[in-house]
């Protein structure tokens, strides 16, 4: 077996191994995890073969029997600059050897990815997913837990919504970037966004058309994104876990679906759990737990400090 970079003649055998991936998803517990085949931004999405995107295949005997790939850190970042990756996907043929293909695949990514440059590989895994331990095997661990809540009609419970809430405005990303230093543990945001510019390069989608409930600093933020076709609502949250502020959030949340008739998920941290009980009081369930891994490539070293010192004298 060999693993090489993939070409445009590879794409077809490989678009041919993710939809079987799709189909044998969603035979295996439907309607969950077809719907999270949907809602995947990791594990479902086949980017081009561009700049944005590295894709690697396994060759055996003549014949691609699996492929990973991974983006830079946000989704579309050349790749030049890209000192972050993001593994999108790691597939294999039904008559692959799983305990020799996929940790193949996810060193030859590793050595490319340090070779290019970066610093860090991230992941994120259904939890007991099968190719968990070809990640594991590579040394990636898990800093973080992530659970998918998901609701096929959500059910506000008051329309008593939190003091100090308005739409988001101008000027608001830094009081946006604080709130999430204190709602996220330090181990966390070190490896995700250590600094303002790179946490803003990872949300920047996110920070308009939310609302941020302020008071003297701001404490809370909502944003609701509209489904399209299969896609449900999508309620993202940030908030402190002061009384009564995550369900008042949560309730302003769900109405601002409006009424639509569509569902809605959410995807929260293990350390939200106060959202994410609050949720599950108005309808939603959890539909998936992920596990979020990382591997450190290279270490950053900060620039060393020249300090004065004693110069001796002779004479």
């Amino acid at each position: 077996m060999k693993v090489r970079a993939a070409g445009l003649l590879d794409l077809a055998r490989i678009e041919e191994m993710h939809r079987s991936s799709d189909i044998r998803l969603s035979e295996a517990e439907p309607p969950a995890a077809r719907l999270w085949s949907l809602l995947s931004s990791t594990l479902s999405a086949l980017l081009p073969l561009s700049q944005e995107t590295l894709m690697y295949v396994a060759e055996e005997n003549g014949k691609v029997v699996g492929f990973i790939q991974a983006s830079g850190q946000p989704l579309g970042l050349d790749l030049r600059r890209a000192r972050v990756l993001q593994v999108l996907n790691l597939q294999l043929a039904d008559e692959a050897d799983p305990d020799e293909v996929a940790p193949a695949l996810v060193q030859h990514l590793c050595n490319q990815a340090l070779e290019r440059g970066s610093l860090r590989l991230f992941v994120r895994l259904p939890d007991r997913d099968p190719l968990l331990p070809a990640f594991r095997v590579q040394g990636f661990r898990q800093y973080a837990t992530e659970q998918v809540v998901y609701a096929e009609k959500p059910k506000q419970r008051s329309s008593q919504y939190p003091d100090g809430l308005r739409p988001t405005k101008r000027g608001d990303d830094r009081k946006l970037y604080q709130l999430y230093r204190k709602v996220t543990p330090q181990g966390v945001s070190q490896l995700e966004a250590p600094t303002y510019r790179e946490w803003k390069a990872l949300h920047s989608s996110e920070l308009t058309g939310g609302h941020v409930v302020e008071r003297i600093e701001v404490v809370g933020w909502v944003r609701m994104q509209r489904g399209s076709g299969a896609r449900p609502h999508t309620l993202q949250f940030m908030a402190l876990p002061e009384n009564a502020l995550p369900a008042e959030l949560a309730d302003f949340g769900i109405s601002l679906l409006g009424d639509s008739e569509a569902p809605a998920w959410s995807s929260l941290r293990h350390y939200d759990s106060h959202m994410i009980d609050a949720l599950r009081g108005r309808g939603f369930t959890v539909l998936l737990t992920q596990l979020l891994l990382v591997k450190d490539l290279a270490v950053r070293v900060p620039k060393p400090v020249r300090e004065k010192g004693l110069v001796p004298s002779f004479g």
